[in-house]
């Protein structure tokens, strides 16, 4: 193990050399070919829906799936069902966004003009998930209920289900700048990790040993400076853990393409948690465990309750009211 441990401290060393060295090759842009700055993490804020439709895609999430209902009390409990002990709206938040684990394809469109090469190399690594679970995703000219924008608002997507009420004409995913020039590397790290939350699955690092790690004071000075985040934000994002007790069974993964890259400026022990670059063989484990490529008749997933993201912006100013959608036409 300590061999182990000084080879990844060798290899950080030589990788950060390189980096500088692209720095300055690149005047200073970076190596990653979108602006991104290295020492930033991947910044992915998955988008929640305004307040005033939490209940309604809680709902959804049931009915699509039922497993995602959380158990209340000891018993399992529909969203929608009647309960003294709960209110509606903590039900929504502690609901998961998983869809049925039944082989499905979820239709993708974009909303600004890309060439047929870049749309098709988006769409193979978004089906990158699809080589060991049942759910897929496939081009359509439009109204898509994946929706893909590329322009300047970062790295994010809504989670699971909660796609089916974002109204037709906006996106449901975000890739910023990317284009064919864009190195393979990022398609890997990004638009395989946004896919990720499409499929309904949270933030790795917001396990509570990785969350344990970070020196919260270092986390609040390094997420304000690096994106601008508030305090509050940061607790959000990268400081709140999921309940253990409503995890699905697989262990913690630093490597895990859903985990944040956090340097080890901001972490207790020094040592930075590395995040994903690709889908690991945990990553791979966990969809077949949601999403089974060959599901057993009558077997259900276990599925982990995950608390509801907060959005980049204001959620209640994502759109007006006029435009909600309250019961989806497909689920």
């Amino acid at each position: 193990m300590a061999d182990e441990d000084d080879l990844r401290s060798t290899l950080l060393a030589v990788a950060d050399l390189a980096r500088s060295a692209a720095e300055k090759l690149d005047g200073g842009r970076g190596a990653t070919g979108n602006g991104h700055r290295p020492e930033e993490p991947l910044t992915c804020t998955p988008r929640a829906l305004p307040d005033r439709l939490l209940v309604a895609a809680a709902q959804t999430a049931a009915r699509v799936n039922p497993m995602n209902s959380p158990v209340v009390s000891g018993s399992a409990s529909a969203v929608g069902a009647s309960t003294d002990a709960v209110e509606p709206l903590r039900i929504a938040v502690m609901t998961s966004k998983y869809w049925r684990p039944v082989p499905r394809t979820l239709t993708v469109s974009f909303l600004e003009a890309a060439d047929a090469d870049l749309r098709a190399r988006i769409l193979e690594h978004m089906n990158a998930w699809a080589t060991r679970g049942c759910i897929r995703f496939a081009e359509t000219a439009v109204d898509g209920e994946v929706r893909i924008s590329r322009e300047g608002d970062g790295f994010w997507s809504f989670l699971g289900t909660d796609i089916l009420h974002v109204p037709a004409g906006r996106p449901t995913l975000n890739l910023e700048g990317f284009t064919m020039a864009t190195p393979e590397s990022e398609y890997k790290r990004v638009v395989r990790h946004e896919a990720g939350h499409t499929l309904g699955f949270p933030h790795e690092h917001m396990r509570r040993e990785l969350i344990a790690r970070i020196d919260r004071e270092k986390a609040y000075l390094f997420f304000a400076r690096t994106q601008g985040w508030s305090r509050a934000m940061v607790d959000a994002q990268v400081l709140t853990p999921l309940d253990d007790a409503d995890l699905i069974a697989t262990r913690s993964d630093e490597n895990s393409i859903m985990c944040y890259q956090l340097p080890g400026s901001i972490t207790l022990d020094g040592r930075p948690i590395l995040g994903g670059l690709d889908i690991d063989e945990t990553d791979f484990s966990f969809v077949e465990m949601v999403y089974p490529p060959t599901p057993a008749p009558g077997s259900v997933a276990v599925l982990s309750t995950l608390p509801t993201p907060r959005a980049a912006a204001p959620a209640d100013e994502l759109w007006p009211t006029t435009e909600d959608v309250l019961v989806p036409m497909s689920s």
